[in-house]
């Protein structure tokens, strides 16, 4: 970590200008990170955390252990991550027609990740981004769904320039 972020810890299946967020600003100082500058979007009365300070190689030991541990996922938030990192690998800049908006774990019944994407070269206009969904029913392995999306996306991106369905 060598650059300042400022940093969202709060998720509340919403938009920070509509339900409020807690952020923190993260830094590396030599051999410490400093977690600084904490905000509360929502109420600022109500007390903040005082500045943190980590050993900075115990910190990137924990953030890749905490980032290796997905044991806690249910099918629905494994799905959207294996997609996010199927679709990184198939869709970049360099690769097809389209680019990723966005993954969104749906914890419906059946649970759904919904993929939306846009024509690179399109302006933005409502309605016309191409949006996927990913059932999930609990009677095919999520990772062999994710494959058959990702298949079937990167298929039609690389072969189909007719633009959204």
């Amino acid at each position: 970590m060598d650059e300042t972020r400022r940093v969202e810890l709060s998720n509340n299946d919403c938009v920070t200008s509509c339900c409020w967020g807690i952020f923190v600003t993260i830094r590396r100082q030599g051999d410490r990170v400093l977690w600084t500058s904490w905000e509360n979007t929502d109420d600022n009365r109500d007390p903040l955390p005082a500045d943190l300070h980590f050993d900075a190689a115990q910190y990137g030991a924990e953030l890749a252990r905490a980032g290796s541990d997905v044991s806690w996922e249910g099918p629905v938030y494994t799905a959207a991550r294996l997609l996010a990192q199927e679709l990184a690998d198939h869709t970049g800049p360099e690769s097809g027609d389209h680019a990723v908006l966005s993954i969104t774990p749906e914890r419906t019944d059946p649970p759904r990740v919904t993929v939306r994407m846009r024509r690179r070269d399109a302006p933005w206009t409502p309605g016309e981004d191409l949006v996927h969904e990913l059932l999930l029913t609990g009677r095919e392995p999520v990772q062999e769904l994710v494959q058959q999306l990702v298949l079937r996306l990167t298929a039609q991106d690389h072969g189909d320039t007719s633009g959204p369905r």
